[in-house]
């Protein structure tokens, strides 16, 4: 791996400059696809475009384009033509391919589909198209090594080297019935310990872990993990083998995944990053922003109905940052864990119940230790009127601390039901939420006690 430092690009800048072509070829030399790529995500477009158009060998140049990260492969793509890009494609794996024609518009797809030469690839990426990009069959490829179970094992390797020819990596060795069934998986041990006489059929492992084509990414990164695969076959709802998800797609998909998941919890509507311009990231920053600012103005008027009671017992408004930041802390911590367990598999909606009874219990044990140091910090002290402050603050905080945890828990269950990304749980909503009831209750449990206490 190259790390490249300021000097080294701007040495590549300044060739690029002066179209120093051959000493620009020289850097180049040796690179790997992904240090070239990163070179070229570092320098301007015009620049990032003639050092992209020296490299000579055009598979290098394919796999150069699929390291690039989404933003700056597009910026390389639209100035090409569809030919251009047609031509590329026939050089990748169809799961590499599907990714790219996807990130063109829609207009442009088919006529570079058009411009792929080998027919069974394009007929391939056609099929795979249709499926939905967050389900295996979005994920997987159609390259993988195909035997049937009547073969003997001198056939079975006379059929691997006549496909091996046109694939990268072989993983596994599929085997399938007359019909295109998946019925088992030929390890390489098997293949060089078993008897050139026996039938594939009698030596194969049975059974093996598959996928379904429409099963979401999210169970096929959870099988990945459970199993530890390095490659799992995608079969139809028949049964028939269709494709293979390798373990470098699902990571690519678990990191993108994380990616989204982040920004979502941090407040971000879309996906953004530091490199896209001014108007993309406001767009994704201001909503929930504005959001808040809504949230920031229900949180004045409800002070503004409590003034009387501040004015009264001023030491009241000191703890109302307490209030919402402990609401807000506690809720996001509650849904950060029901989160995780619905990304892992370890939680999903039939022990849902289960779950929210453990979130009560764990509530109730937070909230006696914390609103108990709170009573006994305010008692030390304050001096006016601290049997109304301590018992005002510390109830306040028992009730918020139940409510955060049970609305933390609640919510992202409830978007999981309902389909939507439950990592939305984990961010400002349930913080702007949090302060807004946070605040009411501290309202009305110190206008109680105000009542009952000083009576």
């Amino acid at each position: 791996m190259k790390e490249f430092d300021e000097d080294d690009i701007k040495r590549i800048q300044q060739l690029a400059d002066n179209h120093d072509s051959d000493m620009a070829l020289r850097e180049l030399e040796g690179l790997h696809p992904a240090d070239i790529a990163e070179l070229i995500m570092s320098l301007p477009l015009r620049e990032a475009e003639w050092l992209f158009n020296l490299l000579e060998d055009n598979e290098e140049k394919a796999d150069v384009i699929m390291e690039l990260d989404e933003e700056d492969r597009k910026k390389l793509l639209e100035g090409m033509q569809p030919e251009e890009i047609g031509h590329f494609i026939d050089l990748l794996d169809t799961d590499d391919a599907v990714d790219l024609i996807q990130e063109l518009d829609k207009e442009d797809r088919e006529e570079v589909i058009q411009h792929i030469d080998d027919v069974d690839q394009a007929g391939d990426i056609v099929d795979l198209l249709q499926y939905d990009e967050d389900t295996a069959g979005g994920l997987m490829g159609t390259e993988l090594i195909e035997v049937n179970e009547n073969l003997s094992m001198p056939e079975c390797i006379s059929e691997m080297r006549r496909q091996a020819e046109d694939l990268d990596d072989i993983y596994n060795v599929y085997v399938v019935d007359n019909d295109g069934r998946l019925k088992g998986v030929l390890p390489l041990k098997t293949m060089i310990t078993a008897p050139s006489a026996s039938k594939i059929k009698h030596v194969m492992e049975t059974e093996p872990v598959s996928v379904k084509s429409d099963t979401p990414i999210e169970d096929v990164a959870i099988d990945f993990e459970k199993y530890d695969l390095v490659a799992m076959p995608v079969v139809d709802s028949i049964g028939r083998l269709v494709g293979q998800i390798t373990v470098d797609d699902v990571m690519d998909e678990v990191r993108e995944q994380s990616e989204r998941d982040y920004q979502l919890a941090s407040g971000l509507s879309s996906d953004v990053d530091a490199g896209d311009s001014v108007w993309e990231q406001t767009k994704a920053r201001l909503p929930w922003l504005l959001i808040g600012v809504i949230g920031g103005i229900v949180n004045s008027l409800i002070l503004g109905g409590f003034e009387a009671q501040i004015q009264a017992v001023t030491a009241l408004a000191i703890f109302i940052p307490l209030i919402g930041g402990t609401g807000g802390n506690v809720g996001v911590q509650a849904s950060a864990i029901v989160v995780q367990g619905l990304a892992n598999g370890r939680l999903d909606l039939k022990n849902a119940a289960r779950q929210i009874a453990r979130e009560v219990l764990v509530a109730l044990l937070n909230a006696i230790v914390i609103s108990s140091v709170v009573f006994f910090y305010v008692m030390l002290t304050q001096s006016e009127l601290r049997w109304v402050v301590a018992t005002s603050v510390a109830s306040s905080l028992f009730a918020v601390v139940i409510f955060a945890t049970v609305f933390g828990t609640f919510v992202p269950l409830t978007l999981e039901r309902l389909n939507i990304n439950p990592a939305l749980a984990t961010g400002p909503f349930i913080q702007i939420t949090n302060d807004v009831v946070g605040l009411l209750i501290y309202v009305g449990m110190s206008s109680f006690m105000l009542i009952r206490l000083t009576a």
